[in-house]
């Protein structure tokens, strides 16, 4: 009987997708599914939630296994699935856009590069770790899908604390922005064919064609490139179109997140950049207030009796169990080691590149070289994101210095010694979050 564990659970919303997805697929058989979080209240809503798939479902093969015991959650576990935002809303997330913005420093996301995404990556780290040791003793042979953001940064954590660990890193952006762009061509994405490379949120396309009825492919850029020339864009999607312009290829995750991501688009004294490209600051300050208005929302509809919805996401965690439970092969887009996938880029860093699945797991495709320009776009956060993980690992307070320092935006906006400000600043406002650097 396979056991999947869900760690973070309390992710409510987020794990009904999850759940929905393995439940409602074609595997067939008994699970055990374990659900682990340290806050109760979210636990038992989670909980309900499980339950209540099943019913949907008419499922009476499967085992719901809620505790706040970590180590018994991951015990005899097939599959782990991370889930978990260390800090939550309240004080992490404020803290990472509050801080930095008494330093002048302004943010859209802040989860996955720049200062919030270098703090978020340093106070996750230590709870990943915990984790992996955890797996090493109670589930060796687990498959690690770890959805937790800052992506790439946790990630190469991983592959240094625990390399016998099975692990990928799932993210839904490139199979969000395929759709995104097959609707924005008044096209059916079920036609489209395509290739994405690169890290984490600032992987690019490189090939977008369309697929004809009588197997011709039709290059869908020129399309593209017609749609950003004439300004014919969404309104929220203004900074990757003018990306496309620049660099020649469309870059997969949103336009909120890529604003932030270099020094070209938010800046001070260029508030006509930010309201020309509709950058929203502070957009994951408004979100998370709207999910947890959600997740309360949810449970008062739990709590009354109210039927619950099983709809298919594209999240890819059920297409993995399902590939490597039956051996019927799947396609995804995982963030792995380099090791030589995509030639010009580190080896030692995290890349997304589409992976074959089955009963072998995880099977990473090469990529070969990139366009030079995209990976020169890559390597700026590379380097950050590999200082970030050795100050985790080492504790060397200079590593968060030089994190902060080399990225794209952080430098663009202030100078080094404001810079140094700001570190120590975020350092003592999250207190005990963080371990002790010296």
């Amino acid at each position: 009987m396979p056991k999947i564990c869900l760690v973070g659970a309390g992710s409510t919303v987020f794990a009904q997708n999850i759940l929905g997805d393995v439940l409602s697929s074609e595997v067939g058989g008994a699970f055990v599914i374990s659900l682990f979080d340290i806050d109760p209240e979210r636990l038992k809503t989670s909980e309900i939630v499980a339950r209540r798939i099943c019913e949907t479902l008419r499922l009476d093969n499967i085992r719901i296994e809620p505790t706040l015991n970590r180590r018994e959650a991951l015990q005899g576990s097939d599959f782990v699935i991370l889930m978990m935002q260390v800090g939550g809303y309240k004080p992490a997330t404020v803290t990472d856009f509050e801080i930095p913005k008494r330093h002048g420093l302004r943010q859209t996301i802040a989860d996955t590069l720049g200062i919030g995404g270098i703090f978020r990556g340093l106070r996750t780290i230590p709870v990943l770790e915990a984790i992996c040791r955890d797996m090493e003793d109670v589930c060796p042979d687990a498959l690690l899908m770890q959805y937790v953001n800052p992506m790439a940064i946790n990630c190469w954590a991983i592959k240094e604390i625990a390399p016998s660990i099975r692990t990928v890193g799932l993210c839904h952006s490139v199979q969000h922005t395929a759709a995104h762009l097959a609707a924005c061509l008044g096209e059916d994405v079920a036609d489209i064919n395509y290739l994405s490379a690169g890290i984490n949120h600032i992987a690019f396309f490189l090939k977008y064609e369309k697929l004809h009825a009588d197997g011709s492919r039709e290059d869908l850029y020129p399309r593209l490139r017609a749609l950003a020339e004439a300004g014919s864009v969404p309104d929220d999607d203004r900074v990757r179109f003018d990306v496309l312009k620049r660099l020649g290829h469309f870059v997969t995750e949103s336009s909120e997140h890529f604003s932030e991501y270099t020094s070209w688009y938010i800046k001070e004294g260029h508030g006509d950049l930010i309201e020309r490209l509709n950058i929203p600051l502070d957009e994951y300050i408004r979100r998370c207030e709207v999910q947890i208005a959600e997740w309360h929302e949810l449970r008062r509809d739990l709590e009354g009796g109210k039927p619950i919805e099983v709809c298919r996401s594209n999240e890819y965690a059920a297409g993995i169990i399902h590939a490597a439970v039956t051996g019927r092969s799947a396609l995804i887009y995982g963030n792995v080691p380099n090791n030589g996938l995509i030639q010009n880029l580190p080896d030692e860093c995290i890349v997304e590149v589409p992976c074959h699945v089955d009963r072998n797991g995880i099977q990473p495709i090469k990529i070969g070289r990139i366009p030079s320009q995209l990976a020169a776009v890559m390597r700026m956060s590379i380097s950050v994101q590999e200082l970030t993980v050795e100050a985790a690992l080492t504790r060397k307070r200079e590593r968060i210095y030089q994190a902060a320092l080399l990225d794209p935006h952080t430098s663009a906006e202030l100078s080094p010694d404001q810079i140094w400000r700001l570190v120590d600043d975020m350092i003592d406002q999250h207190g005990d979050l963080l371990p002790a650097y010296h």
